[in-house]
């Protein structure tokens, strides 16, 4: 079988050539990272996980109309995915006060908002991506007002579909991030959401005990996040069958 062909290599995931033109193929690492990897580990089971919960919420958002790169699940750790031009944006969408945003304006982690509120930070890890406001985006070029517009609809509606979808579950989606891409349809243009939708990218609390079961269980040393990752897996029914839990993490110097 020929070698396949490396697109890019991220901190979790992997990106190869697809078997069609415009279509990649998707790889799940099991490495975690926080803190713009300053904090590194191996966690067994996690790109698994991952993979089988980003196939769960991309084909539930692409059945209620919301457009996305998912094609089709390939096996445990891969999937297909149309290949689009990523804007260079982290789209970030808030529904209670947590991490950063409790920080920078002093409050209470877990304090809800008045409203979901979307922010934008810059993807670049050597600049630790910061917040970056509308202004800035257009007038670097990297998106135009129409599609700001269209990438807040986009994203306030995963903000809706998320929300019922972990409520459902007895889970409290806290905020999350997604990313955009550009495909082209001939001459025709559209905004897609793109990267993965997993509990690496959201902040999920359970909603009676408040218990986490996100990466702030990695980033603050609070258990085993294959454990925490499991639990949303296995709430959601999309448990995969062989993935382990016996496997401590290993840290990575």
């Amino acid at each position: 079988m020929a070698r396949r062909k490396k697109i890019y290599e991220g901190k979790a995931k992997i990106l190869y050539e697809g078997p069609e033109p415009g279509t990649l193929v998707q790889y799940f690492k099991d490495d975690a990272t926080a803190f713009n990897a300053e904090k590194r580990a191996t966690i067994e089971g996690k790109g698994v996980l991952n993979n089988r919960l980003s196939e769960f919420f991309m084909t539930g958002l692409a059945n209620i109309g919301v457009p996305n790169h998912f094609i089709k699940r390939l096996n445990m750790r891969e999937q297909l995915i149309r290949q689009v031009e990523i804007i260079p944006l982290e789209v970030i969408v808030r529904n209670f006060a947590a991490g950063s945003m409790a920080k920078r304006l002093g409050l209470e982690e877990g304090t809800p908002l008045p409203r979901p509120i979307v922010e934008f930070s810059y993807k670049d890890d050597a600049l630790g991506d910061p917040l970056v406001p509308e202004e800035y985006i257009m007038a670097f070029g990297w998106a135009t007002q129409q599609d700001m517009d269209d990438i807040v609809a986009l994203a306030l509606r995963v903000n809706d579909f998320l929300s019922g979808v972990m409520f459902g579950v007895g889970i409290k989606l806290v905020d999350f991030k997604i990313e955009i891409g550009r495909i082209w349809d001939n001459d025709y243009m559209r905004l897609i959401v793109a990267d993965e939708i997993s509990p690496d990218s959201c902040r999920l609390w359970d909603i009676e005990t408040g218990q986490k079961l996100d990466k702030d269980v990695f980033r603050r040393d609070l258990g085993n996040l294959t454990d925490a990752y499991t639990e949303v897996a296995r709430r959601l029914g999309v448990l995969p069958t062989n993935v382990t839990h016996t496997t401590k993490p290993t840290l990575i110097n």
